[in-house]
């Protein structure tokens, strides 16, 4: 897949964008972390300061990725969005001033992998829910899109579990501030030994083992879905990082 040049300059923009990131950070963490929910965030030391990075993350609301950009304070993350949020009347602005990309979830979005894997090359830090979907009741199995572009880029992953999030509306409704969790696992990286194309087998294997990751930085056990028993993880197609 080649490069286009809209996404060469999306790529090569994404220094300018750090004064707009800055002040909307500041912005969910007065505002959300210091009114909406009570945030409890551990495993920072994970997120390495530079270089090839994915934040893996489980999704069970909306506010999740506005959550990792909160709670990230030694680089920006780059969420990818579905395509939808771009054309929504109030979270549209807020994505893209952020300067998020999109991802058309009912299609394989080659524009999006290749996003993906150009801003992960050039050493950025990129936001990918694995499952594709909100799933409120517990990891699901994902597709592998995660790991062909971890693959492609020689990302390190940190699997990032969110717990108590899921009914944060409904709580704010009835005057309660939602206790949020957030753990940042611990990163990892998959064994390619230089191989620039991995078999679809093998893509499906490491995808199943970083799912049982993610399982692991999920704090709340129900929560880890089709993945609640730890005792079956593998890890045969990982190296883990630090």
């Amino acid at each position: 897949m080649s490069m286009s040049p809209s996404i060469e300059a999306y790529v090569a923009q994404q220094p300018e964008l750090a004064w707009r990131r800055t002040m909307m950070r500041r912005f969910i963490r007065v505002v959300g972390f210091g009114a909406l929910w009570q945030m409890d965030i551990t495993g920072r030391e994970n997120i390495p300061d530079t270089g090839p990075a994915i934040i893996m993350m489980n999704h069970i609301s909306m506010i999740d990725p506005v959550l990792c950009m909160g709670a990230i304070l030694n680089r920006f993350v780059i969420p990818m969005t579905k395509v939808e949020n771009m054309k929504n009347p109030v979270i549209g602005p807020l994505v893209r001033w952020w300067g998020a990309y999109s991802v058309d979830r009912d299609a394989v979005d080659r524009k999006a992998l290749i996003n993906s894997i150009e801003l992960v090359k050039s050493g950025q830090l990129i936001l990918i829910a694995p499952e594709g979907h909100r799933q409120k009741d517990g990891l699901t199995q994902p597709k592998d899109g995660l790991s062909y572009v971890a693959t492609k880029a020689d990302a390190v992953i940190i699997p990032t579990g969110i717990a108590g999030a899921q009914d944060w509306a409904d709580r704010l409704k009835r005057a309660q501030r939602p206790a949020v969790r957030l753990h940042f696992g611990r990163p990892f990286r998959f064994r390619t030994e230089g191989r620039s194309r991995i078999p679809r087998e093998e893509l499906a294997l490491m995808s199943q083992e970083a799912m049982y990751q993610l399982a692991s930085a999920v704090q709340d056990e129900a929560l880890r879905g089709v993945y609640h028993d730890l005792s079956q993880a593998t890890t045969d197609t990982l190296e883990f990082v630090g």
